[in-house]
């Protein structure tokens, strides 16, 4: 696949970024806003004890912060390749893989993309533990994986039909000619298939860790090996370890966290026919004055023990197939505890318009109207009536809706928290009856969020109308619906789906995570609307964007989400649109800035060339880390 030429984009964000670092590093500025955001965010160049200042908001700092965490990523870029194996050697503590002057080539020269070795953590993340695993087992549990692809003598095939092994294939088959022999075992679910318990992780990350050194240049083998044909017996299928059923996740997923963490140590919830507790304080860690601070610490579980009954993830996937055993498994998204090794998602590639809504992706900011929507299917598991308020999604629609809000006056709601007094918030500050009467009118002016299928007891969600990854449809009219729904269409209804190019008309897109990942995403941060974004899954993407610089980032609980939403669109609960600040371009005009910068930046460092140059480089490592003579093995042509 050839790839059209593009103008040098290296110097558009790597000589402002100097000219930024260069300022903010001269004010006291920085020192101040970064020391407010805990030692967990801090650089280690930064620390400080000032206290808030309350005549600012906390957003504000974040947001300041950010700028400077992104020119001092940018900052770090190479601009040749003795420059970028440097780099390489110095953040990973080996040399390079053979094939790197290639892949630098790829990146560089061909597809002009940037440079910077952090961009690649994530690769580095996932296959460390192999580097304590011998490599025929690593060979061998790949090639007996019945979803796979095989790589021979550059070229990549499979024998599976399945939809997104073929989407793979089609990307892989873009850089085959780069590739040397390897086998790539696929998970086809929307969940990961992988929780090595965190004891015998710690071992292997110990154990590889010192495999890391530079060997001497003349000592390299810069050349990896031929495996024999690929050819499929049915006795390949056996030696793979028992995979695991376990309905209540949970139980799976805390076996990932290490000992002492909140996760292991506190009780399992097994009752989910209630309202959930809402712990804000296990967030704390991640927060700062109610707000993400720690964008990647936010989505790992393991300090969220309430998350259990938060998440449907947690507590009834769709599918579930899990083993404790580490195998060389590929897949699209994963928890900060899976151990599979993340590829860009099939839809990322494929880029279909239900994805990406590109048709409407570049509506003018000034054209849009200053509301939130979101629309998807009940997704997130299987709901029951026994379980179905521990569900995300139940709960974002929940807390938008104007008679949930309402009733919450008189009685606790459901199955979400009221926004508590550290947010401020004008609605309820406001409100002369002590009420929520004000934040229903305001939320019922600002926001457009509804689900288009309650999916009920049911697989095959609609993922037309849906973040969810699953493809398949939902049947049902109106009556069958509604019983089969009994109990929850009382609190939720159901309107019509509406293509991504109409919510794009719409400046802000709340982002939800399904059943696992949000496909939506990517076509999020390419449009010219801000996503505010809650997750637990990692992508891989995950290390070149900076949040409140490219999106704003949201708590999984959802209690920031009011907060969030008064900054940047106003505080107006009388129904009349955005406050009289924002109308003279104030904190809108910032909503639109991070919009903006998260839209470049996606075109810049999260094209389809960028995900060939993530996966060009992540089955070089993943070749040589499968290679008996793999600690001896690299590139030091700049060495010679």
């Amino acid at each position: 696949m050839v790839f059209p030429p593009r103008p040098s984009t290296v110097l558009r964000y790597v000589v402002p970024a100097l000219l930024l670092a260069a300022t903010f590093y001269s004010l006291d500025e920085p020192a101040y806003y970064l020391s407010q955001l805990g030692p967990l965010f801090l650089p280690a160049a930064w620390s400080g004890s000032a206290k808030y200042r309350p005549s600012e908001h906390p957003i504000d700092g974040l947001i300041k912060a950010a700028e400077i965490e992104f020119a001092d990523k940018i900052a770090k870029a190479t601009r040749t390749l003795p420059d970028a194996a440097a780099a390489y050697r110095k953040r990973r503590g080996r040399h390079p893989p053979p094939g790197f002057d290639k892949w630098y080539e790829f990146a560089q020269e061909k597809h002009n993309a940037i440079i910077v070795e952090e961009f690649w953590d994530q690769i580095y993340h996932d296959l460390e533990p192999f580097w304590a695993v011998d490599p025929a087992r690593i060979r061998s549990d790949a090639r007996r994986f019945e979803m796979r692809l095989e790589i021979r003598d550059h070229k990549a095939s499979t024998r599976s039909d399945w939809f997104w092994t073929q989407i793979w294939l089609e990307m892989i088959q873009a850089i085959e000619h780069l590739l040397p022999d390897m086998d790539l075992a696929l998970n086809a679910m929307d969940e990961p298939r992988m929780v090595v318990p965190w004891e015998d992780i710690d071992k292997k990350m110990k154990k590889a860790a010192k495999t890391r050194m530079l060997v001497d240049p003349k000592r390299v083998v810069s050349e990896f090996g031929q495996l024999p044909p690929a050819q499929w017996k049915e006795a390949d299928e056996g030696g793979l370890p028992e995979w695991e059923h376990e309905k209540h996740y949970w139980l799976i997923a805390r076996r990932g966290c290490a000992p002492s963490s909140p996760a292991r140590q506190a009780p399992v919830i097994n009752d989910f026919d209630r309202s959930p507790s809402i712990a804000s304080s296990f967030g704390l860690e991640h927060m700062h004055a109610g707000y993400v601070a720690n964008y990647t610490l936010s989505s790992d579980f393991c300090h969220q023990p309430d998350l259990q009954a938060l998440e449907g993830i947690f507590v009834e996937p769709l599918t579930l197939s899990a083993t404790k055993s580490i195998l060389p498994l590929f897949g699209g998204s994963k928890l900060a505890v899976n151990n599979d090794i993340l590829l860009p998602a099939p839809m990322y590639w494929k880029e279909e318009d239900r994805f990406t809504g590109a048709e409407g992706a570049s509506i003018p900011w000034s054209s849009k109207s200053p509301t939130a929507i979101w629309r998807g299917v009940a997704t997130g598991g299987f709901n029951r009536p026994t379980n179905w308020r521990a569900f995300q999604r139940h709960r974002f629609v929940a807390m938008n809706n104007a008679s949930q809000l309402q009733l919450a006056s008189s009685s606790p709601p459901l199955n979400f928290a009221l926004p508590d007094d550290r947010y401020g918030l004008s609605a309820l500050r406001d409100s002369s009856n002590n009420n929520n009467n004000d934040l229903a009118a305001w939320i019922a002016s600002t926001t457009n969020i509804s689900f288009t299928d309650l999916f009920c007891s049911r697989p095959n969600p609609d993922s037309s109308s849906s973040s969810s990854t699953t493809t398949t449809t939902p049947s049902h009219n109106a009556k069958e619906e509604a019983d089969e729904c009994h109990y929850v269409t009382p609190y939720f209804s159901t309107t019509h789906p509406l293509p991504l190019s109409t919510q794009f008309a719409h400046k802000y897109l709340p982002d939800i995570d399904g059943n696992s990942f949000s496909g939506r995403y990517l076509g999020f941060l390419r449009s010219t609307s801000l996503p505010v974004k809650a997750t637990l899954w990692r992508e891989w993407h995950d290390a070149r964007l900076v949040a409140w610089k490219h999106f704003v980032p949201m708590d999984s609980r959802f209690g920031d989400w009011w907060g969030i939403l008064e900054y940047f669109a106003g505080k107006d609960h009388d129904g009349a649109g955005v406050d009289e600040v924002n109308n003279k371009g104030g904190r809108d005009e910032m909503a639109e800035r991070i919009a903006m910068d998260g839209r470049e930046w996606a075109r810049t460092v999260l094209r389809r060339e960028d995900m060939l140059v993530y996966v060009l480089r992540l089955l070089l490592e993943y070749a040589r880390v499968a290679d008996e003579r793999r600690e001896v093995m690299g590139w030091v042509g700049d060495l010679m």
